[in-house]
């Protein structure tokens, strides 16, 4: 129910009859934007905060539609709480909690702010097609929001001690009782001063200036497990950003980008790769050495008669299945390759099989009429 919030319309710049996609779309300009680590200005981080908690409600049709009837009253959890419970979706566990709530007020302690959860960090990486099939470590190096060192995240001097708070009287809330047509209506907000802890720094850490956290560039190593591919996220769990004074950090989250290979290509989990032959291989059948994933080659048997296109299996030769022993399988397809650029004696010959072929034509035809001569006289005697 906080009546100090701007209208999460007004934040992403949109209407409030804005489609989905337009929504998404005014998201994404002012994320990237506004983002701490593209935007230096003082006010850019809590601008950046401000404008995900007003996307988290207007992406999600049920929470918009709350938040239209009863504005910020009906998403009073705020929007990373969610709206389970009482009712299925007003954010109070119980009828009482809702009376409660709206009636008489709730204890302190289930309101106060406490800790938050540090943001997560996006990292973009390019890897190898092998290294996508076998996996690897990466170390990267990239800026976050880090504990301060001289005050461990309180963001006071070390040696010093904080204060009540005197605008919330150490509650972290501050409640104002209203009339409405059901009676007594309290609004309970976060106290601003404090920030919902209850406690104020009365001297600041000198290194942070109170904000228990610092900006420092971090390299952290990266398990890619075997098999991953093209758009996969990998997380790594607490390698995130610190939230102010303390909390738990957020994850990274590592979206991997796989280079194409010169001549392998992936279906799956399944290995495609086209094997040019020659033409005489392809007539009279020949044995032939297939690179492979796995930096070796495997000799693959080509039948007498092998027509272009047609596939052949390398079972348990493709890519592993991620986080298993499973494996799949390379497909080679042969492709016949007519010569180019004939020598006088390999045109000779070709000339020679052109002659022979023909004879046979012209034999095949021959016999396909004396054949059916002899099957169709006695119908005529």
């Amino acid at each position: 129910m906080a009546t100090n919030k701007r209208d999460y319309y007004e934040v992403l710049g949109v209407s409030r009859s804005a489609t989905e996609e337009e929504i998404k779309k005014a998201f994404r300009r002012l994320a990237k934007q506004y983002h701490p680590d593209a935007n230096k200005e003082p006010e850019a981080e809590a601008r950046f905060i401000e404008i995900n908690e007003a996307y988290e409600v207007l992406s999600d049709a049920q929470k918009r539609s709350m938040y239209d009837r009863f504005g910020h009253a009906g998403v009073s959890n705020g929007a990373g709480a969610g709206f389970s419970g009482f009712g299925g979706d007003f954010g109070f566990s119980t009828i009482n909690d809702l009376f409660e709530t709206f009636f008489a007020g709730t204890a302190s302690s289930q309101r106060r702010a406490g800790t938050q959860r540090g943001a997560d960090l996006r990292y973009d990486l390019t890897i190898t097609f092998e290294e996508a099939v076998f996996g690897c470590q990466k170390e990267i190096e990239l800026p976050r929001w880090e504990n301060c060192t001289v005050c461990h995240g309180s963001g006071a001097q070390p040696g010093t001690s904080t204060a009540r708070c005197s605008a919330c009287q150490g509650t972290g809330e501050i409640r104002r009782v209203q009339q409405s047509i059901f009676g007594q209506f309290v609004n309970v907000t976060m106290c601003e001063r404090c920030r919902g802890e209850g406690r104020v720094i009365t001297t600041p850490c000198e290194k942070c200036r109170g904000q228990g956290r610092v900006r420092n560039n971090r390299r952290v190593k990266v398990n890619i497990p075997a098999g991953v591919d093209d758009g996969i996220n990998v997380r790594v769990t607490g390698e995130g950003e610190v939230s102010s004074r303390g909390g738990t950090p957020g994850n990274l989250y590592v979206i991997l980008t796989v280079k194409p290979h010169p001549f392998f290509k992936r279906s799956g989990n399944d290995i495609l790769y086209e094997m040019p032959i020659s033409f005489t291989q392809a007539a009279l059948g020949a044995e032939v050495e297939v690179p492979t994933v796995d930096n070796k080659t495997v000799m693959l048997k080509i039948p007498p008669g092998t027509q272009s296109g047609r596939s052949f299996r390398l079972k348990n030769m493709g890519v592993p299945v991620v986080h298993s022993s499973a494996r799949g399988d390379q497909h080679v397809t042969v492709k016949v390759v007519t010569p180019t650029n004939l020598s006088p004696e390999e045109k000779r010959l070709f000339e020679e099989l052109d002659r022979l072929e023909k004879e046979r034509s012209e034999q095949e035809g021959k016999n396909f009429f004396r054949d059916l001569f002899e099957k169709t006289k006695d119908v005529f005697q």
